[in-house]
């Protein structure tokens, strides 16, 4: 008789809201799940403070990924080109590759927190040991409900959020202007960091930048002004009068293992 295998739970936490409030809805539904935090070294404190926290809730260690090297190994690996909404190579390899690494090839179910109000894609696993399961989707839960989860068990949302919409490294080109500015206010030590590389590449002196068609010098010149039009509007999770240095909505082609 052959032995049947063991398929194994797992749930990645990305320091966001949505996946913070389906590990809380998965904890008693799910016993065995394994929680797991891909860690690319470039993390706001912030993330870091609030996966103490949820581990403190859950009863259990959120095992941290590491890609083995750091983000400029990276970089000069891809020709100092910044990663961007087209070519997307840090989540590949210090998010992706770490995971698919640390499941290996036993069978898995993998918990994603797509919400039943969103209608979007993103990374969940082409290899076909790796399902994927979204319980808000299947159970109809939306946006308020995730709030909900988080307000009723104490966690919370992570203190980000009173000035960025969603979770993700620091430099993270996600970012909308207005997180940008957060950050410049909030972190201007990280937001100083994230401008180091931008600078012209020494070989065909081409300059990447983070922010579209906006170099992080120019935009922090006018990040008052930026966060003057928006103040309050991430916390209150309401649309603000001025909406053009918020970019996209949250909801757009962010990367899910880095994002939810």
């Amino acid at each position: 008789m052959t032995e049947q295998r063991k398929i194994r739970h797992v749930l990645g936490l990305s320091g966001g809201k949505d996946s913070a409030a389906l590990a809380i809805y998965m904890r008693d539904r799910v016993p065995e799940m394994e929680y797991f935090f891909a860690d690319t070294g470039a993390e706001l404190q912030e993330t870091y403070d609030f996966l103490e926290k949820m581990e403190a809730y859950l009863g259990k260690e959120i095992v941290r990924l590491s890609p083995g090297r750091d983000f400029d190994h990276f970089l000069k690996l891809y020709g100092n080109f910044l990663p961007s909404p087209n070519a997307r190579w840090c989540t590949k390899e210090m998010k992706i590759k770490p995971f698919e690494r640390w499941i290996g090839e036993d069978e898995a179910i993998s918990y994603v927190g797509i919400r039943a109000d969103e209608n979007r894609g993103g990374y969940i696993s082409t290899k076909p040991n790796i399902t994927a399961k979204m319980p808000f989707k299947e159970d109809g839960l939306t946006k308020e409900d995730i709030y909900k989860i988080l307000d009723e068990s104490g966690v919370g949302i992570p203190e980000y959020y009173k000035w960025r919409s969603r979770s993700g490294c620091y430099f993270c080109f996600y970012q909308r202007k207005a997180e940008w500015a957060g950050l410049k206010k909030e972190h201007p030590e990280l937001f100083e960091k994230a401008k180091e590389y931008e600078k012209p590449d020494p070989v065909t002196g081409k300059q990447f930048t983070w922010s579209q068609n906006e170099s992080l010098e120019e935009l922090g010149q006018r990040a008052e002004e930026i966060l003057e039009k928006t103040d309050g509007a991430l916390l209150s999770r309401e649309k603000p009068s001025s909406w053009q240095d918020l970019d996209d909505d949250e909801e757009d082609d962010g990367c899910l293992i880095c994002h939810l």
